[in-house]
């Protein structure tokens, strides 16, 4: 088991963890539960040597929000608490263009961690994960 903490501020309620793609790009992942599928930035994706015209195609999702349209990448290695993922597909949504701003860079699904057994202790402030 590895053991990771977080800061949890009361205003916000939002987990962020740090991720890196193909090892040499970090930015920032809220985790969300909720999510079935992991997405990040286009400009994460863009700043880290993609090209976003080289989509697998579109996608509808249902957000809290509504429906949205998103593209689908194959990344070579994303990286977050601990765990590697090689060639995992991704959503990728232009978060800007939306007119969204925020702390983070997109959301950890559950796509992600869906094979490891993990705890968030929000008393600790940390989640433990068996990788």
């Amino acid at each position: 088991m590895k053991a990771f903490t977080f800061d949890l501020f009361a205003d916000e309620d939002i987990i962020i963890i740090n991720a890196i793609i193909d090892g040499r790009y970090e930015f920032r992942l809220a985790l969300d539960t909720a999510a079935t599928h992991t997405t990040i930035d286009s400009n994460v994706l863009f700043f880290s040597g993609y090209e976003l015209k080289k989509s697998k195609g579109e996608k509808n999702i249902e957000t809290s929000n509504g429906i949205i349209v998103v593209e689908q990448f194959d990344i070579e290695e994303l990286e977050c608490l601990g765990i590697r993922q090689t060639n995992f597909e991704v959503q990728v949504y232009d978060f800007l263009s939306h007119g969204i701003t925020s702390d983070y860079d997109g959301v950890i699904g559950l796509d992600f961690l869906k094979d490891h057994k993990f705890c968030i202790d929000l008393k600790k402030n940390e989640i433990t994960i068996d990788i």
